[in-house]
């Protein structure tokens, strides 16, 4: 059935409620807290162990595609959005390239990701940051309003992790 241990039953049930009875976000694929909002889920892709929205309140636009690597987190009232407005005509989007978030990326409460951004792989967001432009090597901590980088990651570090989540997730645990 596909319930994940670390969230309670009481996610699922509301899950069911919002998502299957009351249709709001009903063309996500995984379970939803009711709280978010997922707009154009048919151009979301998701890797293996993530979960957008599954957090309070994120709101995630998705008209010009939005893609998620594997095992990235997405706290609680993210915003991703990969559409504007014209500035002059605002009931008209204008066209962007996909927002693309790298595998094992941790997104903070609060942040968002504007269109066109690319994150590499091992971007881990700061709370309240607002990244206008694309880090695309990773393993890098950014924060700010517009975001900049403040910390690198060790990769090797990364990699251990990468190789020992992979493991975990194929022996089912």
């Amino acid at each position: 059935m596909g319930l994940r241990p670390e969230m309670p039953l009481s996610f699922y049930a509301l899950d069911v409620l919002f998502r299957r009875v009351l249709r709001q976000n009903a063309g996500v694929r995984w379970a939803v807290h009711h709280t978010s909002t997922i707009r154009s889920p048919h151009r979301l892709q998701v890797g293996q162990g993530s979960y957008p929205g599954d957090s309070p309140g994120v709101y995630i636009n998705a008209d010009n595609g939005v893609i998620i690597g594997r095992f990235t987190n997405v706290g609680p009232q993210v915003g991703l959005i990969s559409a504007n407005h014209d500035p002059v005509q605002n009931a008209r989007r204008l066209p962007a390239p996909p927002i693309r978030i790298g595998n094992f990326c941790w997104l903070g409460m609060g942040a968002v990701i504007l269109p066109g951004v690319e994150l590499g792989d091992f971007t881990v967001v700061g709370a309240g940051a607002v990244v206008t432009h694309s880090f695309p090597a990773g393993h890098c901590v950014v924060a700010g309003n517009p975001a900049r980088i403040l910390n690198y990651l060790n990769q090797d570090e990364c990699d251990a992790q990468a190789r020992s989540e992979y493991e975990r997730h194929a022996a089912g645990k």
